[in-house]
């Protein structure tokens, strides 16, 4: 059975047919041409497929993409404005948070999320935000850094405002 799909993708609009057993990852990459959504394990335990969903990080893997409908949905692909990279993406370019970087665009969501909901984490709170996202290159130290880099960046410009 297929259904209308309306959400709002990267801050735009769109409305698109989709069959009622497609999964958001498939959706994003066949449907919305996204490719930044990885494709880890395809059952929910890497966490290279996360988005945002209303705010909040989902494994695309895990979630229909139908279950969307009327929800705003962010992925790795729309987080840089003409052409300037956010903090978190500045922060993994800088502390050298990506090895391999099939991880990154799941660790860059689940990073941005945290900190909009917490823009001056301590390392525990990094790790707990992370804990549903695997890297296999690193021991986590980097990623952890860049996260902290990405905290102080946003730190900064709330005192310079």
């Amino acid at each position: 059975m297929k259904t209308i799909l309306s959400l709002t993708l990267n801050g735009q609009a769109r409305d698109d047919v989709v069959p009622g057993n497609m999964l958001l990852v498939d959706y994003l990459r066949e449907k919305a041409g996204l490719t930044g959504t990885k494709i880890g394990c395809d059952g929910g335990e890497c966490g290279a497929c996360t988005v945002l969903i209303d705010g909040r990080p989902r494994h695309a893997c895990l979630t229909l993409a139908a279950t969307c409908k009327n929800s705003s949905v962010e992925t790795v692909d729309g987080l840089s404005k003409d052409g300037r990279l956010t903090a978190i993406q500045r922060g993994f370019n800088e502390k050298l948070g990506s090895q391999c970087g099939f991880c990154t665009p799941g660790m860059v969501m689940a990073s941005e999320a945290l900190l909009r909901r917490n823009p001056d984490p301590n390392e525990d709170d990094i790790r707990a935000a992370l804990a549903a996202n695997i890297c296999r290159c690193t021991g986590y130290v980097k990623i952890i850094e860049a996260v902290q880099f990405a905290a102080a960046e946003l730190q900064k410009r709330e005192v310079a405002v």
